[in-house]
């Protein structure tokens, strides 16, 4: 009879010791709050603190910046994800979410007896062209896209997530004081900044953060690298398929944008203090419904439609991002693109290179050349095309003229801007280090054409772990590319070196440098040889150099379009003529 009462009591200190490992009621500035323990093993005592819900702001009032929560009584349970903020849904007939959005989500991995602490925080910035998104991402039941079990256990690192505003409501802006815009990146701002204060709580060390994203998130990292606002909030930072640099990632002309919503929803275009007072007082959803974004029959590419962005604000975005890179140099950055990012949006622009029955011309593509290089006009357009087709004259099949329509805005998009940006936060870096990579592991999509390799959001996937989260969806070799991606993006995290941290990597990643342009290449196979040099040179060199040369028409180039047949939208340049960097590689999108 003794033996069984053994037992048990043995089980009850083993679950004892198992549950000691939690945070529990955890104390904000804003008040008490209680998540949940999710346990990893049935018999491990390994488990994850999760908290969903806790606001880092207050509910935000349209078209102005977050302020300060004013806490609350008692203990909030944080175990359901908020809605996201209010946008409009994939149809653009309606909306969903809620103005009332600004919260943010924590997981904490703990170990088998004491709670964890100090350690490495890493904030995600979802994506979604400032237009769509939440700090969940996109789900399938219970499995969203953007949970951070996987990269905060297997890391042994704190993730945090938020919402934060998009569309309209995020970023519209007059180009002036009545509404200066970039409410979305304030928000952000806002979300690291209550992080900062009070996530030593929850066992994280406030003296290491890194932020990562992307690309819109991306783009919002290396906006958040080049603001003041962010001064020694946060240590690192990962841009994936976005940059501050990219041409969409900065709105030149907000005021037509805010004229059109304006017009719209019948508010006065001739002065912008009353534009902005009468959009404030708007339903929120009619603005958010005032503007959509078209997806089929463009005349002109998909890139010239993406209204609402952050913009230079003298303020929070005091200078354009090229001139503001000395903010970066005591931060740590590793920033990358997939091989073939814009991929997606090519297969916007001109549908044929995703059917195998329907081909491309040479006019087709022309067409889409001078859409993205209004800005020197003619002979931009001229020579671009001359370069980007030179290698038709040896192979005219369609599989390559449809690749070179991918790779041609995949360097304009997001691979140039990114090389330009590496080497702009290398040659303003003082402690800070920098890494470069290219993500090539092929996509898995179906349907896409045979020649595919990574598209954008690809990555995302393996970053979050999903093959792990939803082993019966991947192969084998799908887990290790999430395994090394996990490794190396919490390494960096954690002593800002990828190599270096508490998890194994495959090949060592040297520092960007600028006389050999170093990256990794993430594939498939991985060893010593992914270590490589000058990524698509004569590419970088044309955009930077001879492209750069040529003389700017924006002005005429981008007044001489006409409105959308639909008067949603009017196409504005996105390829402004920004001065160009003192720098041995720049470039003036």
């Amino acid at each position: 009879m003794g033996r069984p009462g053994l037992a048990v009591l043995g089980l009850a200190c083993c679950l004892a010791v198992a549950s000691a490992a939690k945070l529990g009621v955890v104390h904000t500035e804003g008040g008490f709050v209680e998540g949940f323990n999710k346990k990893l093993s049935l018999f491990g005592g390994d488990s994850v603190d999760i908290f969903k819900g806790i606001p880092f702001a207050a509910a935000p009032k349209a078209l102005e910046n977050p302020q300060e929560h004013p806490g609350w009584q008692g203990t909030l349970k944080a175990k359901d994800f908020k809605k996201r903020c209010l946008q409009a849904t994939i149809t653009q007939d309606d909306t969903f979410g809620e103005e009332d959005c600004l919260y943010l989500n924590i997981w904490v991995p703990q170990g088998r007896s004491e709670v964890s602490h100090d350690l490495p925080v890493m904030i995600w910035i979802y994506g979604g062209a400032f237009l769509m998104g939440s700090s969940q991402g996109a789900n399938f039941l219970s499995n969203y896209l953007y949970d951070g079990e996987e990269i905060a256990t297997r890391g042994n690192v704190i993730v945090v997530t938020f919402n934060y505003r998009v569309g309209p409501l995020g970023f519209l802006s007059t180009g002036d004081s009545s509404l200066p815009g970039n409410y979305g990146l304030r928000d952000q701002h806002m979300a690291i900044a209550w992080v900062k204060r009070n996530i030593a709580a929850f066992g994280g060390d406030p003296d290491n953060i890194t932020i990562f994203g992307e690309s819109a998130g991306g783009a919002s990292v290396s906006l958040q690298t080049l603001s003041p606002y962010n001064k020694g909030l946060f240590k690192r930072a990962i841009s994936q398929s976005g940059q501050a640099l990219s041409p969409w990632a900065i709105q030149k002309n907000p005021l037509f944008w805010a004229k059109k919503i304006a017009e719209k929803v019948g508010c006065p275009v001739d002065d912008t203090a009353r534009l902005a007072g009468c959009l404030k007082v708007t339903d929120p959803r009619a603005l958010t419904l005032a503007y959509k974004l078209p997806l089929t029959g463009l005349e002109y590419p998909i890139l010239h439609y993406l209204g609402f962005v952050p913009v230079v604000d003298g303020d929070f975005i005091p200078d354009d991002p090229i001139n503001l890179y000395a903010n970066t140099a005591d931060i740590d950055y590793l920033a990358g693109s997939n091989n073939m990012d814009s991929h997606l949006f090519a297969g916007l622009d001109m549908p044929a290179i995703n059917n195998a029955q329907k081909s491309i011309t040479a006019e087709d593509f022309y067409k889409l050349v001078s859409g993205l290089t209004i800005d020197k006009g003619l002979r931009g357009a001229n020579a671009t095309f001359d370069f980007y087709t030179e290698p038709w004259a040896q192979d005219s099949s369609q599989e390559t003229k449809k690749k070179t329509v991918v790779d041609f805005e995949t360097d304009i998009l997001f691979l140039i801007p990114t090389e330009v940006a590496v080497a702009q936060h290398r040659a303003n870096a003082k402690s800070g280090k920098t890494y470069s990579y290219l993500f090539s592991y092929p996509s898995r999509m179906p349907l896409y054409p045979s020649w595919m390799e990574a598209d954008h959001g690809d990555d995302l996937q393996y970053v979050f772990g999903k093959p792990f989260a939803t082993p019966l969806g991947y192969r084998a070799q799908d887990r290790t590319i999430s395994k090394i991606m996990i490794a190396y993006w919490t390494n960096f995290a954690r002593t800002g070196d990828p190599n270096v941290g508490e998890s194994a990597v495959p090949a060592n990643w040297d520092p960007y440098t600028q006389e050999g342009g170093d990256y990794l290449e993430i594939k498939k196979e991985m060893d010593s040889s992914s270590m490589k040099q000058h990524l698509r040179t004569s590419y970088v060199n044309y955009w930077t150099l001879t492209y750069q040369t040529l003389p700017t028409v924006a002005d005429e180039a981008s007044t001489s379009l006409p409105p959308m047949a639909d008067s949603e939208a009017a196409p504005v340049s996105p390829m402004g003529d920004s001065e160009v960097a003192q720098m041995p590689i720049a470039i003036g999108f």
